[in-house]
């Protein structure tokens, strides 16, 4: 029997990058995945689909409406929905600040919510959220980003302490550069992007920039029973990177 077998999933922004690649791990690991995102278009085959903004409560409404109707319940949820605005504090509109939170906390605060009480009632659950090594590590020109990082772990933490007497897990993981659209806008913010990209796989001790399968494979992992004393924990994926000193490699 595959691992996930008979798990109910919920994978927010599940259309490209990371979150259709946890889609489809979770799916090849038996579960059954529903995901939503605000384009009806790029789902893994296979994978139930409802276009909703999760940005407002009436988003997270209907995906939970759709997850109860077409799945029956919800054992998984991952929080991956993110946005990255490539500013700084001075530089950042209330509207762009508003947009940017209403998505990378709002979001992942409505959506916990709204999992808890029946992955209470069924006995337990997990509960896996995309954070950042740019919470610990200021990435520049993205200030609110950051910030908001910073806000997951925080929350992955007080959950997993609130909600473990319910049976239900909390973790979060943190990606370091994996090859994703958000991944070209920040090196765009570069004066050469293309000579930034080449220093962050020196700076990276496996040699490398991160795939999306990477992430998903520490997502499936998480959302088992092979991690079943785990909770309120952080994990970076990040190939090494933030392991290192910032001294650039052939330097000494």
């Amino acid at each position: 029997m595959s691992r996930l077998e008979g798990r109910r999933a919920i994978v927010t922004g599940g259309t490209k990058g990371i979150g259709r690649a946890i889609c489809q791990r979770l799916m090849d690991d038996g579960a059954q995945v529903l995901t939503c995102g605000r384009s009806a278009s790029g789902a893994a085959d296979g994978c139930d689909f409802v276009q909703a903004d999760i940005a407002s409560q009436a988003g997270v409404d209907a995906v939970m409406a759709a997850v109860m109707e077409r799945l029956g319940g919800v054992d998984i949820l991952v929080n991956n929905a993110g946005i990255q605005i490539e500013k700084s504090v001075e530089e950042m509109t209330d509207t762009e600040f508003d947009q940017l939170m209403s998505v990378n906390t709002g979001a992942v605060f409505r959506m916990s919510r709204a999992v808890i009480p029946p992955m209470r009632q069924a006995g337990g659950g997990v509960i896996l959220n995309i954070g950042s090594i740019s919470a610990n590590n200021a990435d520049p020109q993205m200030a609110v980003y950051n910030a908001s990082k910073g806000f997951v772990h925080s929350l992955t933490r007080s959950i997993a302490v609130d909600h473990g007497k319910d049976g239900i897990r909390c973790n979060s993981v943190s990606p370091g550069w994996i090859m994703t659209e958000m991944a070209d806008a920040a090196f765009d913010l570069a004066n050469d992007p293309a000579a930034a990209e080449r220093d962050a796989v020196a700076r990276t001790p496996a040699g490398r920039m991160g795939k999306p399968e990477d992430i998903a494979a520490a997502i499936a992992w998480l959302a088992s029973d092979d991690s079943a004393f785990v909770t309120g924990q952080c994990y970076v994926v990040d190939g090494g990177l933030t392991a290192a000193t910032p001294l650039q490699p052939g330097l000494f």
